[in-house]
């Protein structure tokens, strides 16, 4: 083949490509009403992400800028419910002052507050628009500013309410900031009732079993005063409302510890676990309760005592645990009608196994808060024949970490 030819097929395969590449652009290509719909949405997008942390100078100053580019402002502020500057965004930020003034009155009388011709001289032809953020149920949580330019004397109609409705979108977001920090005091409230409920039933019992080992066997209670040591600084940490699955089941393994060294040969503990799960996220706490349950009332109320299994496997993006005894079980009709607070409590009847199960209804709750319904608690049981506890948890969950 000449280089002539060479160099005709060559030419021939870049026109194709090219005509190919401008073909695909093209279809890409929106039209100018797709491409601002586009933009003001990303933009909200973006404006967001802060002000889901609630409103302080860093969310503030995070969000200011596109919120000044969803209202088309000249320039753009933030006030806190006080009236104090958290944002200013863009010049003019010697008017920060009336703004701030501006605001105290909006958030006073829950009304926008106009002020022409703001500072001296160079700003007459301008007005400033401090809008209140407010919340629902919450009263109100700041003002936003907008600086811009007038013609007619008085701001337009549609600058009026495109800054109404900005200050309404991020009142949105500053709600659903409020809701997520309700739901995680409600988390670490949730968390202090399990801590509250563990400490009864279960130190006391292993402190009697660490003094009855103190004159037989001192180098066993001090074994056991330090399992005991390790379990209480766990389950009374003040860390977050999640840990890694590894570090339950270190915990849980203290707790049995000493209810080993309390039930001897009566309790056998097996253990399950795919080593690639040990990295999963689940609420803290979730574990021990079901542990200590089929400790306390599947083998307890059995002479013969039993077996305890936990089993930790490998789901495809699921991590699925279970815990198991072989005791006594109870009715599930008690379950199917609704009388887990009953057994939490127990207030259920004695001798069916009903009384003081502890804080299932409580990481059931706290497992679908978390994760959704599909992830809550699952029960198997009948009377004479155990209880199997199962739950299912993500292996990753965005914005959960422990």
């Amino acid at each position: 083949m000449t280089t002539a030819v060479i160099a005709v097929v060559a030419g021939a395969v870049l026109i194709v490509g090219a005509l190919l590449i401008w073909s695909r652009t093209r279809r890409m290509v929106t039209t100018p009403a797709e491409r601002a719909v586009y933009t003001a949405l990303h933009t909200a997008s973006l404006a967001a992400r802060p002000l889901r942390q609630g409103l302080t100078d860093r969310s503030a100053q995070d969000a200011a800028p596109h919120l000044r580019a969803l209202t088309g402002a000249d320039a753009l502020g933030v006030a806190d419910a006080d009236g104090t500057l958290l944002a200013w965004d863009g010049p003019h930020s010697d008017l920060a002052e009336p703004f701030a003034d501006a605001a105290r009155r909006a958030v006073a009388t829950e009304r926008p507050v106009l002020v022409s011709g703001p500072g001296r001289g160079e700003h007459a032809g301008r007005t400033l628009i401090a809008q209140p953020l407010l919340i629902e149920n919450a009263g109100v949580a700041g003002a936003l500013g907008a600086l811009g330019v007038v013609t007619t004397g008085k701001p337009e109609p549609g600058r009026l309410g495109t800054v109404a409705e900005v200050a309404r979108y991020a009142c949105g977001q500053l709600e659903l900031a409020e809701l997520d920090a309700s739901r995680a005091r409600l988390d670490r409230a949730e968390v202090r009732a399990l801590r509250a409920q563990i400490s009864p039933h279960f130190i006391y019992n292993a402190l009697n079993t660490v003094a009855s080992f103190v004159r037989t066997d001192p180098d066993r209670a001090r074994e056991l005063i330090l399992e005991f040591a390790d379990f209480t600084r766990y389950s009374f940490r003040a860390a977050g409302e999640f840990t890694v699955l590894s570090d339950e089941l270190r915990n849980i393994e203290r707790y049995l510890a000493l209810e080993r060294a309390r039930f001897g040969d009566a309790l056998e503990v097996r253990l399950q676990i795919a080593p690639e799960v040990l990295g999963v996220v689940l609420p803290f706490l979730a574990l021990q309760p079901l542990v200590e349950n089929a400790v306390r009332h599947g083998l307890a109320g059995a002479a013969r005592g039993g077996t305890v299994t936990i089993v930790a496997a490998d789901a495809g993006t699921d991590c699925v645990i279970s815990v198991e005894d072989d005791g006594i079980g109870m009715d599930p009709d008690v379950l199917r009608s609704g009388a887990l607070d009953a057994i939490e409590t127990g207030t259920g009847p004695a001798g069916s196994g009903e009384s003081a199960h502890v804080g299932l209804a409580n990481v059931d709750d706290r497992l679908r808060a978390a994760f959704g319904n599909d992830y809550g608690l699952i029960v198997e049981t009948a009377p004479g024949a155990g209880t199997k506890v199962s739950l299912r948890v993500p292996k990753f969950r965005a914005g959960i970490q422990a």
